[in-house]
């Protein structure tokens, strides 16, 4: 067992997903760096607080920066952060009359946590796009058997009979509700975060807000005043992580059930087991409950995190670095794993059984 099953050498085959870890990872990590400093310079120089001359030479070097790796490992365990090593070895890069201009005005705070909202913009597209096609796949199941007899179960105990097309609406019915909150999440988020030492953009004077603009827009996240210290909208996005994964764990709690049963359902391609070989285990069924649970238990963590002490606190970000990659990639997973899993049903309701082959 690893540290994380998400990137594990065989554990993520299950859990993992590349795209995700892709996201997260440290070349990715860096080029939105790089990306935060380079728009700054150039919304520096048209708002002529550095001239043009130090905006081209900046991006020029975030262009061709090769970061030293180990040194920046080292200088996090004493920094707690990779920004100040990280523009040290950047600003050897820059010719030295320019090299004042880098970084002018911005903190650690400001390269890190835009350089995550960076990231975050494709999530939400495979977000939406994974919920869309989850909709095809339940609507494909309702047409083929959506008028078949099915048992109601309340409290685990057989209840009335209703037809599947009852039971699939149960799982549909939540997934347009995350889209259209997705929708009103993307009218404010991503966002940037620019706001110096203290919150304050006291280098800047009263050009703070406009160069925070230009930077928003060159970067294509929305424009907001500092959040430093106040992540409520990163943990709104996390409960909307944890809101689609519990969803989806819905189903596959269900789903893994129905099996059980033996007559609801009809799975092709389930998973082997060492010991008995009649078996075909629900195992995406039963990963979509487990990538619901961990994301609940995860989301106590992110409110944790909102708790910071004055203008910046660094346990509080630390956790949050610790926990969302994994929510991100936990959803994308189970959003994943819940389209391969119900385009594996061959058969639902009244003897589905007889559907296995």
């Amino acid at each position: 067992m690893s540290i994380s099953p998400f990137d594990h050498p065989y554990l993520s085959g299950l859990t993992g997903d590349a795209e995700a870890t892709q996201w997260f990872s440290v070349e990715n990590d860096i080029a939105a760096m790089l990306a935060f400093e380079s728009a700054l310079a150039r919304a520096e120089a048209d708002e002529k607080v550095i001239d043009y001359g130090a905006a081209e030479a900046i991006a020029n070097a975030c262009r061709t920066f090769v970061p030293n790796i180990a040194t920046l490992k080292s200088a996090v365990a004493t920094d707690g952060v990779v920004v100040p090593e990280l523009i040290h070895q950047l600003r050897g890069t820059v010719p030295p009359e320019h090299r004042a201009f880098l970084h002018f005005g911005a903190t650690s705070q400001d390269v890190i946590d835009t350089s995550l909202m960076i990231r975050l913009i494709p999530v939400l597209e495979r977000l939406d796009d994974g919920l869309r096609a989850i909709l095809v796949e339940l609507e494909r199941l309702e047409i083929a058997n959506g008028n078949n007899g099915l048992m109601a179960r309340t409290r685990m105990q057989s209840a009335i009979p209703i037809v599947v097309r009852d039971r699939i609406e149960t799982w549909r019915a939540p997934l347009p509700r995350h889209r259209q909150r997705l929708d009103a999440l993307k009218q404010h988020f991503p966002v940037v975060q620019f706001g110096g030492a203290a919150g304050t953009l006291d280098k800047l004077g009263g050009k703070g807000p406009a160069i925070r603009a230009r930077v928003a827009a060159i970067l294509g996240l929305k424009d907001l005043p500092q959040w430093h210290n106040q992540r409520d909208l990163i943990v709104d996005f996390a409960g909307q992580l944890s809101q689609i994964s519990g969803s989806l764990g819905k189903i596959g709690q269900d789903i893994s059930l129905m099996a059980q049963a033996g007559d609801e359902i009809a799975l092709a391609g389930g998973g082997a087991s060492s010991a008995m070989p009649h078996k075909q285990n629900p195992v995406l069924a039963e990963l979509l409950v487990s990538l619901a649970r961990y994301n609940a238990t995860q989301i106590s963590g992110m409110h944790q995190s909102l708790v910071h002490e004055q203008e910046r606190s660094g346990a509080a970000w630390t956790l949050e670095w610790m926990i969302l990659p994994s929510m991100v990639t936990s959803t994308v997973t189970a959003l994943r794993s819940a389209t391969t899993l119900l385009r594996s049903i061959t058969g639902l309701g009244e003897g589905a059984n007889a559907a296995r082959t």
